[in-house]
Formats: structure tokens, sequence, C-alpha cells
């Protein structure tokens, strides 16, 4: 990017979760401006360098709002982390539409919205980074959880659709699948379920949030990388 880290502005939904928390200390650390979203505001003390905004990413009038006070405040966008997401586990037989259609709103629909008005701004530009948190599930399927998995491997064909048509004004977009934290998600398992999940790991434990946020804080400040899906745990898939 081409201006000073002092000056560079990234936006990250759901940033009043685990990982949301985790991606807001590591680019305030790392000397960017960071515009945390989240649908309550949060009642923590405020912090220099954080706007902190209310955001339904289903919303897009609130969408709308969030980036034009964006560029009123900061002048720009650098990047955008589309980290918003929700889980309404069940069996396929046994889901109802209203909770297929939340999950498939908020881990997808969101993801389109925000990228689309961002993508506004990051093309006059001709600069810009959109991350899409993905999951594992979005590529090998997940038990009781075919909505999020549809969600989440929407949100893969979407990042490669979306670098295809951006990539001539120099906007990148990339996925990640950040595996299995803790997080407020995890935070009801079971000590016999977590430790299920870090033994599919071959490096045998589960992924640490910071961890995760010091990966995708790199991965906007690259040039050349774009179109592409990165998994951070150590969870290995068949080949398809």
């Amino acid at each position: 990017m081409t201006n000073s880290p002092d000056h560079r502005v990234v936006i990250i939904t759901g940033a009043s979760g685990g990982l949301g928390a985790a991606l807001t200390t590591e680019f305030l650390e790392a000397g960017w401006r960071v515009v945390a979203a989240s649908r309550s505001l949060s009642s923590s003390p405020a912090k220099e360098h954080v706007f902190s905004v209310q955001l339904d990413v289903n919303e897009p009038t609130q969408i709308e709002d969030a980036i034009k006070n964006t560029v009123a405040r900061f002048g720009r966008i650098d990047a955008l982390i589309n980290n918003a997401g929700v889980t309404a586990d069940g069996l396929c037989g046994q889901l109802s539409d209203e909770d297929w259609q939340r999950v498939l709103n908020v881990n997808l629909r969101g993801a389109f919205l925000c990228s689309q008005a961002v993508a506004r701004q990051m093309l006059r530009q001709r600069d810009g980074h959109i991350i899409n948190i993905s999951s594992y599930g979005g590529r090998v399927g997940a038990h009781g959880q075919s909505n999020y998995a549809a969600a989440k491997a929407g949100l893969l064909g979407f990042t490669q659709s979306l670098a295809k048509e951006l990539g001539s004004r120099n906007v990148r977009v990339n996925a990640i699948l950040p595996g299995v934290m803790p997080t407020n998600m995890t935070a009801d398992l079971r000590p016999e379920q977590i430790e299920a999940f870090a033994s599919a790991n071959v490096l045998g434990r589960i992924n640490a949030l910071d961890e995760v946020a010091r990966f995708i804080q790199f991965l906007v400040t690259t040039r050349n990388i774009s179109g592409q899906i990165f998994q951070l745990d150590s969870r290995i898939a068949p080949w398809t």
C-alpha cells in the first residue's frame, strides 16, 4: 500500500467477538486506524485510533453510512475484514428455514453487502484488500452444520470471483480458514469435543487467536496475493 502505516485504515466486522477483538489489537499495534464494527457498541473504554460503529451487516443503509463516515474521518479504506458470523446448528432435516436463512444472511450475504460497498471506495483508490473469514467446514462439510458449511463454502467462491473482478484495479481479495479457536462459538463445546478437534490437527492442538490475527495483518500488507484460500491450522483435507 502506498500510504504510510500510520494512516492505513481497516474495517473489521464482528469486532466484538473473539477473533474481532484479536484483530483490533493486532492492527492497532501495527499502527493502523481501526473501524470496529459490530451489532452492539462495545462498553469497553474507548481506545485511541479505534472508531466504533454499530453495524448490522444485513442492513445496506447502515453499511453505506459506515463507509461514508469512515472515509470522512480517515480519507480512505485500505482493508475490509468480513469477520461477522453466526451459527445455528442442527441436522439438515430438522433445521428451520429461519435458522437456514439467518446463517446464510450473516455469513454470506453480509460479506457480499460489505464488500460491494467497500469496493466502490477501493476502486476509486486503485488499492485495497478484502479478507473473507471462511471455515474448514466450507471445504469439507460439517455434521450438523449444513447451513454454516453452505455459507462458508459460498464465501470461497465469492472470494475468487471478486478477486477476478477487482484485480485490474489493484484490489486484492483473499479468504482465511482460521481453524478452531477459543471464541464464543466454541465456548459451549465439551472438553472431549475440543480434544477431538485438536486430535484432527497433525500438531495436536487448536489454533490461537493472536496467531490468526497476526497472519491476517501481514496478509493485508502484501501486494501480489489475491484469489487465494489460506488454511491456518494443521488439519489436512483429502485431495479432490
